[in-house]
This record gives C-alpha cells, structure tokens and sequence, in this order.
C-alpha cells in the first residue's frame, strides 16, 4: 500500500494516497475522509452516533481526526515588516 503516514506530525491514523479520495486526508488508508468526520462531529453526532454509523473507526480515529483539523486551522498570519512594529 501507497498511503503516506503522517506519523512525523503525530497522526498515526491519518493517510493520504492520490488514488484514494484524490489524495484528502483519509482515516487508515479508508475511504472515510477527515472532513467526513470532523463534519459528522460538527453537526452534532457524538463518537458512539459516528462508530455506529462508520463501523469501520475506532474512537482514536475520530479524536486524531478532531487534532488533524485543529492543526490544519492553526494558520499563522504574516504581516508586513512596517505593521508588525
């Protein structure tokens, strides 16, 4: 299997794989995308509501998915050399 491990950063249970969802971060090399999850979580579904409908994941799944996208968002803003003074 192809799947980029993203162990380096900590996600051990987060993939990618260009022919797997087009290459979206993915739980375990699955077709169930961290969007996926971290939407169904947004939305209101508890952990217990998602593993039931995704038999698939495993708690851990959905909890590293949570910390992918919380990485992801944690973008820096850059300002100019003149406003940062």
């Amino acid at each position: 299997m192809n799947n980029r491990n993203l162990t380096f950063w900590g996600f051990d249970r987060i993939t990618t794989d260009p022919r797997i969802l087009g290459g979206k971060a993915c739980i375990r090399g699955m077709r169930i995308s961290v969007s996926l999850v971290v939407n169904l979580v947004a939305n209101g579904m508890t952990i217990n509501e998602i593993i039931d409908e995704y038999p698939d994941l495993e708690p851990g799944d959905i909890q590293q998915a949570l910390r992918y996208a919380a990485l992801a968002a944690d973008d820096m803003m850059l300002l100019p050399m003149e406003l940062a003074a």
